[in-house]
């Protein structure tokens, strides 16, 4: 049961506003979705993210009308969207590549949907003119698309798709047309435009800074499935599988077995010695696992840590290794370290560049001390 609010249909409190159910869409034998099942709030920034042909744009595709499922619902407000076209649904899409109108003004290009539904003259205008200010584009109101940067045709593109009021904002890859600084400060920018307007928004992206800096909630899409949904510090810090832990943002695995799995701590057997982290899996010993490590939670030195450095679960040799620096890379803000360890395995740990100069001295070439708290470890089954 819904209810409906100046023509926006809301679901009842405690259902989803969208709801994807058992979505399946296959193309000549071949499944580019594969049984998806999802809930998005109202009001949300959902993101869909996964490398190229993993299935998000056809799920966004069919979100908009433009694909059939193959099987499985669309479910919008409590109202299932399969069967009704594109051009009937509460939905708009802003595309890549901005998709203006290159003979028509930067109002006119706003204005074109508004005069297709036969909106009357005075109302049009009326959305115009707050789409324009919304976006900060009341200058360049006349202007046709050439004459304007990437960003500021990116921000008509917004303006255009939020001037109809759709229930629901479809963004496809909304900044990858930028280059990497105008994108970085585009996403907040984007963002409070949204948040201001109070869409719900689903976006697809290959780029996981934009997922992780733009949206509440993040799925990560592997082979047309969903392998994890969260918020970005989920998904980063407890990833559920190695899949997800490797896609998003850089971790250190190492493979093992597990030695003891009790219920407040596991023992991970590996060849660079025994791991702890300080929680049980419901393992069974000898049962295959990775223990991740973000390079950024590890601590490099010189002389081997003293009790006083160390992790209280960390005693007698557990989650301290040694190895070999083999490349330094100085990046400003950050210093990434790549260290060849005894027992075979290469990892990376990065340094936060919090004083002008670094006091450690540390050199390609120099034997070190790997280590880190067993708290900052994630063990990965799958």
């Amino acid at each position: 049961m819904t209810t409906e609010l100046h023509g926006i249909v809301a679901p009842e409190r405690g259902q989803p506003f969208l709801l994807l159910q058992n979505l399946v869409k296959n193309f000549d034998g071949v499944r580019a979705v594969d049984d998806v099942s999802v809930s998005i709030n109202k009001g949300e920034i959902f993101a869909l993210l996964g490398s190229s042909g993993c299935g998000k744009s056809t799920l966004l595709r069919m979100l908009a009308g433009f694909e059939t499922p193959t099987s499985g619902d669309i479910v919008l407000g409590g109202a299932s969207l399969v069967g009704t076209p594109a051009y009937r649904r509460p939905i708009n899409m802003m595309f890549q590549s901005y998709a203006l109108f290159p003979h028509l003004s930067v109002w006119d290009n706003i204005a074109f949907g508004l005069r297709r539904d036969g909106l009357p003259r005075a109302e049009v205008a009326e959305r115009v003119e707050r789409m324009l200010g919304l976006v900060q584009m009341q200058p360049f109101a006349r202007r046709k698309p050439h004459q304007l940067s990437g960003g500021q045709q990116q921000r008509v593109a917004l303006a255009r798709s939020l001037a109809k009021r759709p229930q629901l904002l479809l963004l496809d890859e909304p900044l990858g047309a930028l280059d990497k600084k105008l994108r970085e400060q585009t996403q907040s920018e984007l963002v409070n435009i949204i948040e201001q307007v109070g869409v719900t928004c689903v976006m697809v992206t290959h780029d996981q800074d934009e997922a992780m800096s733009m949206a509440s909630r993040v799925a990560v899409m592997s082979e047309g499935r969903i392998r994890q949904v969260g918020s970005p510090g989920e998904v980063y810090e407890t990833p559920s599988c190695v899949f997800v832990a490797d896609f998003i943002g850089n971790i250190n695995l190492f493979p093992g077995q597990v030695e003891v799995d009790e219920p407040d701590h596991v023992v991970v057997a590996c060849a660079e010695g025994p791991l702890y982290v300080p929680h049980g899996i419901s393992g069974t010993p000898g049962m295959p696992v990775q223990v991740g490590v973000r390079p950024e939670k590890m601590a490099l030195q010189a002389a081997p840590p003293g009790r006083h450095e160390r992790a209280s679960d960390a005693e007698h040799g557990h989650n301290c290794v040694e190895g070999t620096i083999t490349a330094i890379s100085y990046f400003g803000d950050q210093t990434h370290y790549a260290v060849q360890l005894a027992g075979g395995l290469a990892v990376r740990v990065s340094r936060t560049n919090a004083a002008r100069f670094d006091a450690a001295g540390l050199a390609r070439g120099q034997q070190v001390f790997v280590w880190w708290d067993g708290r900052d470890a994630v063990v990965l089954t799958n």
